[in-house]
């Protein structure tokens, strides 16, 4: 965060984790080394077969007998936040968008405070403007652990 003279900005990173029965993995160019920017972030659909053998709390899409039930979830995550299986981040943006704005509404502070969305394709930018000199500049910036790897990625 920074504080410049009637404003105060904020930044902060949202870690985006894959639904249960998915993963990210960092694409591998040709020679096996990660690709030059911008990062292309797999969604693969993970066989949690296993899982609901043990625990009951959901169906292994992969190997489930039920196809629909497999297309149908997979379709759904794929058609919102991705393009041909991996993670486009201007549909996240757009679906992070549409979550924010909707929950401003419920909240108190939308009486007082006016939220105006700035452009950006691949983080969220918001302003909020109240009856007070002050003015809030909000940047969401998304990350994601690939794998199982101890390490997180920037999107932007």
């Amino acid at each position: 965060w920074s504080i410049e003279d009637d404003s105060i900005s904020y930044g902060l990173f949202v870690i985006l984790q894959p639904p249960p029965g998915h993963s990210f993995s960092l694409e591998q160019d040709t020679t096996g080394q990660p690709p030059a920017r911008p990062l292309c972030i797999h969604v693969a659909l993970e066989c949690m077969c296993w899982r609901e053998q043990l625990l009951g709390d959901m169906l292994g899409f992969l190997h489930h007998q039920n196809d629909k039930l497999r297309r149908d979830q997979s379709s759904r995550l794929l058609r919102t936040l991705c393009t041909c299986s991996y993670l486009d981040m201007e549909k996240v943006t757009c679906w992070v968008l549409v979550l924010v704005r909707s929950a401003w509404l419920l909240l108190p502070q939308s009486r007082h405070c006016r939220l105006t969305v700035l452009p950006s394709s691949r983080s969220c930018r918001f302003q909020l403007a109240s009856t007070s000199e002050m003015d809030i500049t909000i940047e969401m910036r998304f990350a994601v652990q690939p794998g199982s790897s101890d390490t997180y990625l920037s999107l932007k």
